[in-house]
């Protein structure tokens, strides 16, 4: 016998974990998602002409320290090796992503050890008049300098943001932008893959349940709320007040795919650091799966805007004017009663694969143990602010 009706909004990572979770603990799930697959933006699907396993909505590559997690996906789907090695296309050369001292020592024309290439760095190149950087210009400044800056950093991300560097936090630059060694390795996680069949086929098995009764092409309207016990909504958080407040600030992404027969660039993502460059970066999405063989390639060029209505929304601004909306709009959803927001949309934050799964599973077990005390359930179970 059923414990409750319970409605997952979008059919995602988010909705699909929290879903699969909770059916397994004997509630009745219904998954709705207005699009005509499951998996949201990490949707892949093999393409018809050369066979390649195509990354619908722009590259997602799986990287995690969260053993729990990694061992989660890989119960549904076998992932396999996979290293993200990116390169950038600027002022007429080639170089290696992240900056590392292989970038350096090509970029300053130099064949400096480590310890000599720190120094160079940090010494004469960084400006370490900036005590506190503020801003991501300020913290690219302060690590790596002008040259390395103007060259890697500043067209890219004026492109990717719409805005001048100085205008965006220093937080977004996260880690300090070089590496003193030869490892081109993008990410540090100790679990890095790709899963062999892609991502959809994973989706689509976590929601393989006989709990889970899923509905695409289906539009929600918060009308329906009240005919379940509780919802969980990965939708934006502002619709679903319908845009009362006003609407959060996104970025989207234009891809403009095009067919190469053979090896278009010999990579999988290829920057373009130069502002006179329109697009960010280049796809090649046959080496996303590199046990893979294909004499034809499918590439994406990517366009970064600002999003309208009806784009899918990828990346939260969060900037000054959005976060003073997104407080107001998270002292409305606290006061809205059988609903949890979960996801990167519905809590407006920029979320990783892992993270978001991360995220899902403690909603799940935070919402079993609410319900067995007949506690009541939160509207976040991880705070947006």
């Amino acid at each position: 016998m059923s414990k409750g009706h319970l409605l997952m909004v979008g059919a995602g990572l988010s909705g699909a974990v929290i879903g699969r979770h909770l059916a397994e603990a004997g509630y009745r799930i219904t998954v709705v998602d207005a699009r005509d697959h499951v998996g949201g933006n990490c949707h892949t699907l093999r393409d018809p002409e050369t066979g390649v396993l195509v990354h619908v909505y722009g590259p997602h590559i799986f990287h995690t320290d969260d053993e729990e997690v990694w061992d989660y996906v890989n119960r549904y789907e076998t992932f396999l090796p996979y290293k993200n090695r990116v390169k950038a296309t600027t002022g007429g050369a080639v170089y290696s992503l992240p900056v590392n001292l292989h970038t350096i020592n090509q970029f300053f024309g130099k064949t400096m050890r480590p310890d000599e290439a720190h120094a160079f760095i940090t010494e004469e190149q960084a400006d370490t008049t900036i005590e506190d950087p503020q801003t991501f210009e300020e913290q690219a400044m302060r690590f790596v300098g002008k040259d390395l800056y103007e060259a890697f950093f500043k067209g890219y991300t004026t492109k990717q943001w719409g805005c001048h560097p100085s205008e965006l936090p220093a937080s977004i630059l996260k880690r300090l932008p070089v590496r003193f060694n030869y490892d081109d390795n993008y990410f540090f996680h100790r679990f890095q893959g790709m899963p062999e069949t892609g991502y959809t086929a994973m989706v689509e098995r976590i929601l393989d349940h006989p709990g889970i009764e899923v509905k695409l092409e289906t539009t929600f309207t918060r009308d329906e709320a009240g005919d379940y016990d509780h919802v969980f909504y990965s939708g934006p958080l502002d619709g679903w007040f319908d845009y009362e407040i006003g609407r959060l600030g996104y970025r989207t992404l234009d891809f403009e795919r095009f067919t190469y027969d053979g090896d278009y660039q010999g990579c999988a993502v290829m920057n373009y650091g130069e502002e006179e460059v329109p697009f960010t970066r280049i796809t090649e999405h046959k080496h996303f799966s590199p046990w893979e063989s294909h004499e034809g390639s499918v590439c994406y060029r990517e366009f970064s805007r600002a999003a309208e209505p009806g784009d899918i929304p990828y990346y939260p601004i969060r900037q000054v004017k959005e976060k003073a909306m997104l407080s107001d709009y998270v002292k409305l959803a606290e006061g809205t009663q059988g609903v949890s927001f979960v996801g990167r949309l519905g809590t407006y934050r920029y979320l990783d694969m892992d993270v978001t799964i991360r995220e899902a599973l403690d909603t799940a077990r935070g919402y079993l143990e609410r319900a067995e005390k007949g506690a009541p359930v939160p509207a976040f179970f991880t705070a947006p602010l």
